[in-house]
């Protein structure tokens, strides 16, 4: 009868080891935040010969590859930045989850913050995502950026006007453009600045819907939301206006810079597919 009274107490404080054990994985599970990931592709859509020409996103190459706007004018990159801020999940019913702090700086030579990765949304099921391109006027005005993504020496910041951002940045080469006589192409200045005045304004809010399938978010998941980025977009997309290289190629905020900013919120951003995990 002692060594079953015995076993019967291991058994007992075996059982107990145990629950609590698995009490603790449960709470850390709980507790441990959701993830996601925006994976901001910057490409271009051209004509593939390999598939008789069909149209084919292709990814951003700097300093090669013969990338044509609209207007059906040639251009090369070698450089691309911008800034996408304030990111924001909907879900069907109206509601929606403001990521808090969430500003980011995507540069082309950088691979590594074309991913902007981002924790603690609620879990659930997701309809579209929004953000601001640019960096939002009220974190403009405070001041005090910092050393991050919003610091000056990041090449997005100016003092024309007083301090603003560059939004978003494309410079470049085209044949189009004016250039000297012995000269090739002609350079190309993109800097789609400005927030004071509203025929200036170049801040613009992207709503992008998820088309294919819906973001879930659970803590059992990390997935990753690919973004299609169409860079010869920012120079309008038909039937609307389109940019000319020939007499649009140096732009440093101002009128024009707001209607390319439009271009870029209607046209440039959209969902290629969603990775679950």
């Amino acid at each position: 009868m002692k060594f079953s009274a015995l076993s019967a107490l291991a058994s007992a404080v075996a059982l107990v080891a145990i629950s609590l054990t698995g009490c603790k994985k449960d709470d850390v599970e709980a507790s441990s935040p959701t993830e996601f990931t925006l994976h901001m592709d910057n490409g271009v859509t051209m004509p593939d010969p390999a598939s008789n020409n069909a149209p084919k996103f292709f990814s951003l190459v700097l300093g090669s590859g013969n990338y044509k706007n609209a207007y059906g004018d040639n251009f090369t990159v070698s450089t691309l930045k911008y800034y996408i801020s304030n990111v924001k999940l909907n879900k069907a019913d109206g509601s929606s989850y403001a990521v808090p702090d969430s500003y980011f700086l995507v540069d082309q030579t950088d691979p590594a913050s074309q991913d902007l990765t981002m924790t603690g949304a609620p879990e659930g099921e997701y309809s579209s995502v929004s953000f601001i391109v640019g960096v939002d006027s009220a974190r403009t005005k405070a001041g005090s950026y910092g050393g991050g993504v919003l610091n000056a020496g990041k090449g997005m910041f100016w003092d024309m006007n007083g301090p603003e951002f560059i939004n978003f940045k494309l410079e470049g080469n085209s044949p189009q453009a004016p250039h000297a006589p012995a000269a090739a192409t002609g350079a190309l200045v993109f800097h789609i600045a400005g927030y004071k005045h509203s025929t200036t304004n170049t801040i613009r809010t992207v709503t992008v819907p998820f088309t294919t399938s819906k973001l879930i978010i659970a803590r059992d998941h990390k997935p990753e939301v690919h973004m299609l980025v169409e860079v010869a977009n920012m120079f309008g997309k038909a039937p609307g206006p389109l940019v000319s290289f020939a007499s649009t190629y140096n732009v440093m905020g101002g009128t024009t810079a707001a209607r390319i900013a439009d271009n870029i919120q209607a046209n440039v951003f959209s969902v290629g597919h969603i990775h679950a995990n």
